[in-house]
């Protein structure tokens, strides 16, 4: 119902259907409450009554039966055609008892007889109120059913299974409410899940039916929130679950939540983690034809360049032998540099294929690196590393290449006097730490998208099911640790606490 604006003031607005002056003052002179005095308006028939209604909003209408020229019914009508909910009371003679029950029977929401006027104020007052409820309640139905159409809206149009599961006392399920979204996500109309929870969990997989009612044992026991995947049992279709717990008094159990179909994000990162897995059989298969390239030419270095320089050295030194006094020192400095130019081609081959990798072992080259990198930098480098430590040949040479490429970065970007390598067994892995004085490292570096170098270390530990760490140390510069498992198949973490390790450091 539509009713007009109510009069500004707190007076209530009566209007009295009659045709008779004498019985209207009647009525007002008798009125007597502790309230402020009604507004009074007269109408004598039902034309005025129209008019009067369009023009305002009326608190009551007292209607003087057989002092009219409408009936009771006629008001009644009339305020219907118009959606106004006002109460009407009769007023009556007290001869006339017949038709004023004829007039309760049609609508009317009391009768008062002229002999017993005193009740009209309280019968007005009573059905005012009652109105002012009728109008709450009819407000409150209508916000309620206007949020009920907004909920089923949007859970029309989400893009999954707006539902409500109830678990009972005993521990059955049951829907009470599921959306249209049923249909597209299980195949299952809205009144067959509703029905029996069971169509539900028999459209899934055996194993992920066992782990959702085992997810739902323990958000119900715990109160925490509902968070499931799994698969239907026909096709490859996956969906996901999420809802928080709501346990009444009673002892049940309710979740509102969402059950959508996940099954492209599932098919996004199987090919996601396809084509990664593919990344790093090239990135492997590349390095594995750098190191083989590597070898080749540390080979010619050692043994082609190697020997030439030899030959070379030789013929310098029966050279300057038989050379005058004059010309016999600037042969000596044609030795020097031949005596150079072999100490940098034995270096550049160990660099690139060392040699003692393969004959002492993982230990001994990367003291050797350390010595090469103090000799070429100019900078301190210690190592200290574990005896005994026997790898496979893989994981021996992608360790040193890792160090190798950690000391390469220091001396390009550290600013470090003293660098310190730590090379040991620990718990079945193999940890490597390196540790600089430098200037340290912050995140924008690390996320550079030409940080090409920290990211070649993180994908040959990844490679051997190793743990990487790299950060600003406590103490200034910047700390390197990373953990490969000493047995080919098995995973290595970081679990030694970050400043033990480089309180043992220096």
């Amino acid at each position: 119902m539509t009713p007009l604006p109510p009069p500004q003031d707190p007076a209530l607005h009566l209007l009295i259907v009659s045709s008779a002056p004498a019985l209207s003052a009647q009525l007002r002179d008798s009125w007597q409450w502790d309230g402020p005095p009604p507004v009074f308006a007269e109408v004598p028939g039902l034309a005025q009554l129209r008019a009067t209604l369009r023009a305002q909003r009326w608190d009551a209408i007292l209607h003087c039966l057989n002092h009219t020229a409408c009936t009771p019914a006629a008001t009644l009508k009339t305020l219907r055609d118009r959606d106004l909910d006002t109460p009407v009371i009769v007023v009556a003679e007290p001869a006339d008892q017949r038709a004023a029950m004829k007039a309760l029977r049609t609508g009317a929401h009391d009768v008062v007889f002229l002999d017993r006027l005193s009740r009209l104020p309280p019968a007005v007052e009573r059905e005012v109120r009652e109105a002012g409820h009728r109008a709450d309640h009819r407000a409150a139905l209508e916000m309620l059913h206007d949020s009920e159409a907004r909920f089923r809206a949007l859970a029309s149009n989400l893009p999954g299974l707006v539902f409500i599961l109830l678990r009972d006392i005993d521990g059955s399920y049951s829907f009470p409410y599921a959306s249209e979204g049923s249909l597209r996500l299980l195949g299952l109309k809205q009144h067959e899940l509703r029905g029996a929870a069971k169509r539900f969990f028999d459209t899934l997989l055996a194993e992920d039916r066992k782990r959702l009612l085992e997810a739902l044992e323990a958000s119900a026991r715990e109160g925490t929130a509902l968070i499931w995947e799994g698969r239907l049992k026909h096709g490859e279709r996956w969906i996901d679950m999420r809802s928080l717990p709501h346990r009444n008094d009673e002892g049940t159990v309710l979740w509102t939540g969402i059950a959508t179909d996940i099954s492209q994000a599932k098919s996004n990162e199987a090919a996601l983690r396809e084509s990664r897995a593919q990344l790093a059989a090239l990135s492997s298969h590349l390095e594995a034809a750098k190191e083989e390239e590597r070898e080749k030419i540390a080979r010619d270095i050692h043994d082609e360049l190697g020997s030439i320089l030899v030959r070379l050295k030789i013929e310098a030194a029966l050279l300057a032998s038989k050379l005058p006094a004059e010309f016999s020192t600037k042969a000596r400095s044609i030795e020097k540099l031949l005596d150079q130019a072999m100490g940098t081609a034995s270096r550049v081959a160990r660099q690139l294929r060392p040699g003692i990798l393969k004959e002492f072992g993982l230990s001994a080259a990367i003291e050797c690196q350390a010595d090469d990198f103090a000799h070429s930098t100019g900078i301190a480098c210690r190592a200290q590393c574990d005896e005994g430590i026997e790898l496979d040949s893989d994981t021996s040479l992608a360790l040193f290449r890792i160090a190798q490429e950690a000391l390469t970065n220091i001396a390009k970007h550290a600013r470090a006097t003293l660098v310190v390598v730590r090379l040991r067994r620990e718990n079945g892995n193999i940890a490597l730490e390196i540790r600089d004085n430098g200037r340290g490292i912050a995140e924008r570096d690390m996320d550079k998208p030409k940080s090409f170098g920290l990211r070649g270390i993180r994908e040959r530990v990844q490679s051997l099911n190793g743990a990487f760490h790299i950060a600003t140390g406590e103490q200034g510069g910047t700390l390197l640790i990373l953990k490969v498992p000493e047995r080919c198949g098995a995973e290595a973490g970081l679990a030694e606490p970050e400043e033990v390790i480089q309180q043992d450091l220096f």
